[in-house]
């Protein structure tokens, strides 16, 4: 009797899709009896599972014909996109082309991830003399008396210029003001004399997120010691790829350091700032010694006081700063 069964069961595997098959050896192993399904099992290669759940989907009414899973089954949607992030990004294309268009500065802004200072690894090759490999540490444990550096960057899309402020802090709202404030003050404001506004395009979560409270205030601060007007738009939740920063800067800095150790703060400056492209990328690091505490909150008063006007076109991504009067 099993032979006939095994020449059967043979006969139908390959012809029958994934939820026919299930109930078809539920079927047979229900029709055996005691045994039934660890002999259906042996002879089809099936697991146990599968055929007590083909023979529970005996015994429930038709889902659909043509459903192979029932509802909810498989692997979950992989799917991020936003449902207002294609019009985000035509707004923030058209901004950047009308301030390009005056003359008015446009940056992109982010933090690249913490660096570690010391002689470990560096993912890539670098050229050394034959039989005469660098050698680093064979761990990755933080040096305390070097620890971790944040670089935040800002990338002028007018002219092609990267802006790095090396931090051995932490990645704060301060912090990612502050890298906004060196920059105009050592390259914006001369490259830029007359402007009256700057235009910032950043992520939407982190140290620079849309909801961040804490960024808006310290934004505050610099629109009212630089004069600035300044219009700020966040990039839709997922999209952090499509900040111009991240493939326009971040990415040949990763290039150029590959396979060298980052053996000091001041090796890390020197690689970051020695970063060039044929198309003319330039780059300037610095250091930034200053000490940002994270968890700062922000009272409701002080919120009150930021000068902000929210555009009509999604205000919680787009958003203007003025001085105070």
């Amino acid at each position: 009797m099993h032979e006939a069964l095994e020449k059967k069961i043979k006969q139908m595997l390959p012809i029958l899709n994934e939820k026919q098959l299930r109930r078809y050896l539920g079927s047979e192993a229900e029709a055996l009896g005691f045994g039934g399904i660890a002999i259906v099992s042996k002879i089809s290669g099936k697991s146990r599972n599968t055929i007590v759940a083909g023979m529970r989907e005996n015994d429930l009414p038709e889902e659909s014909p043509e459903r192979v899973r029932k509802s909810g089954g498989g692997r979950k949607a992989i799917k991020k996109k936003h449902p207002d992030r294609n019009t985000q990004f035509e707004y923030i294309n058209s901004k950047v082309k009308q301030f390009l268009e005056s003359g008015d500065p446009v940056i992109s802004i982010d933090a690249r991830k913490k660096e570690l200072t010391g002689n470990f690894k560096n993912n890539g090759r670098a050229c050394n003399e034959k039989k005469n490999p660098a050698k680093v540490l064979e761990h990755d444990f933080p040096l305390k008396e070097l620890g971790k550096v944040p670089p935040y960057g800002i990338y002028g899309i007018n002219g092609n210029e990267g802006f790095v402020n090396l931090g051995v802090s932490k990645d704060a709202s301060e912090f990612v003001v502050e890298s906004i404030s060196r920059w105009w003050l050592s390259v914006g404001k001369n490259t830029y004399p007359n402007a009256s506004r700057l235009y910032i395009n950043c992520n939407s979560g982190g140290s620079n997120g849309a909801r961040n409270k804490l960024f808006k205030l310290q934004l505050q601060e610099f629109v009212n010691h630089s004069g600035l007007k300044v219009h700020v738009s966040h990039f839709p939740p997922g999209t952090t790829k499509w900040n111009k920063i991240e493939h326009r800067l971040f990415c040949y800095i990763s290039s150029h350091w590959r396979g060298q150790p980052l053996i000091s703060i001041e090796a890390t400056i020197d690689l970051i700032g020695s970063t060039t492209t044929t198309s003319g990328l330039k780059v300037i690091c610095i250091k930034d010694e200053n000490t940002y505490k994270i968890g700062v909150k922000v009272s409701d008063d002080d919120f009150e006081k930021i000068n902000i006007k929210k555009e009509t076109t999604y205000p919680d991504w787009n958003y203007i700063i003025s001085p105070n009067k």
